[in-house]
């Protein structure tokens, strides 16, 4: 962690550069604002289709919209220090890189936190989350605009059911499971049994075609649209993340607009992110038929045995320390209601 926090010092004083420069501008009451959106996603990806079609219509009158897909404007991980240097405007960004910088975010990545996309929402909005948001914006210059539904996550392995059936984590022990990169990440792929890789997502498709990797676990919306399912065999339904990102805005640019060009840029961000939930939930819920047709098992092993292993895991590990006192008692307490 400590490289972590040195990284996060370094960001703080690039953030303060890029606002002291911002400081000199004029607000864009008159010219259009330039809003670039850097994402590893492609074109067809659920935020990226969300974005284009409601986000950017909607900004349009005081804004022009330019998506940067596949990683093209910026490596993936590497969009929110963008943001803060002053070099990008949005970015679509998860807790787990957060948690990079502010290591309490890890509470929103643990698996088994998150109930559903509702309960995310009700998270998001709820005022447990406002000191997380002025953190970041304070710290990293950072605003958290909305929560984006992604799905919930699931193992995808190349071997068939038959070489491997999965029914508890001890199941997937040495199972090669491409995770990103980082540490939250990372600790809960050991946390599902596997031995997590880390790989950026651009590359697993060939890695999951050569073997490089066992498997990938991802919404299965994303192993759709990624065609994980041309190079794999099995879903196994463990549903251990209710995964999530956010629309991340420059705080130096928000602050430069006027109380209007903010309105109109948060209503936009929100009509997105719950379009985009809308459609994901649908797809979910049609996908296993697609996959089963497709040729792939998909199957639910024993949630209890997981969900008691990622837990316990958790509440064990250096993440649970850098929770704030609480927070995982009031994300509880907004589910069961």
């Amino acid at each position: 962690m400590f490289s972590k926090l040195t990284r996060r010092t370094l960001l703080s004083a690039l953030m303060a550069t890029g606002i002291a420069a911002s400081a000199a501008a004029p607000t864009f009451a008159a010219d259009k604002i330039k809003l670039r959106l850097a994402t590893s996603g492609s074109e067809t990806d659920a935020r990226s289709v969300a974005m284009a079609e409601v986000f950017g219509p909607m900004v349009a009158d005081i804004a022009t919209y330019q998506p940067g897909y596949n990683g093209t404007l910026f490596a993936q991980g590497t969009e929110l220090e963008a943001i803060s240097r002053g070099n990008l405007e949005m970015s679509i960004a998860s807790a787990q890189e957060l948690a990079q910088f502010f290591p309490e975010f890890s509470i929103f990545t643990a698996g088994y936190v998150h109930q559903d996309a509702a309960h995310q929402v009700a998270v998001f909005s709820d005022a447990l989350m406002d000191p997380f948001k002025k953190k970041v914006e304070d710290e990293l210059g950072v605003k958290l605009l909305s929560v984006m539904y992604l799905g919930r996550r699931q193992v995808n392995l190349r071997q068939s059911k038959d070489e491997l059936t999965v029914k508890t984590p001890a199941d997937l022990a040495g199972v090669n499971l491409r995770m990103p990169g980082t540490d939250a990440w990372q600790f809960l792929g050991k946390a599902l049994g596997a031995a997590p890789t880390p790989m950026s997502f651009s590359e697993v498709y060939t890695a999951l075609s050569t073997g490089a990797v066992d498997g990938q676990d991802n919404p299965l919306p994303t192993v759709v649209d990624a065609k994980f399912y041309e190079v794999t065999k099995q879903i196994v339904l463990t549903s251990h993340l209710v995964d999530l990102n956010y629309i991340a805005f420059s705080k130096a640019l928000w602050d430069g607009l006027t109380p209007e060009q903010q309105a109109t840029i948060q209503k936009a961000a929100d009509a997105a992110a719950e379009s985009g939930r809308k459609k994901q939930l649908e797809k979910e819920a049609s996908l296993v038929a697609f996959l089963e047709k497709n040729g792939l098992a998909v199957y639910e092993p024993d949630l209890g045995a997981f969900r008691d292993q990622v837990q316990s895991m958790y509440l064990e590990s250096e993440f649970a320390k850098t929770w704030p006192e609480g927070v995982l008692e009031k994300i509880n307490g907004l589910g069961s209601k």
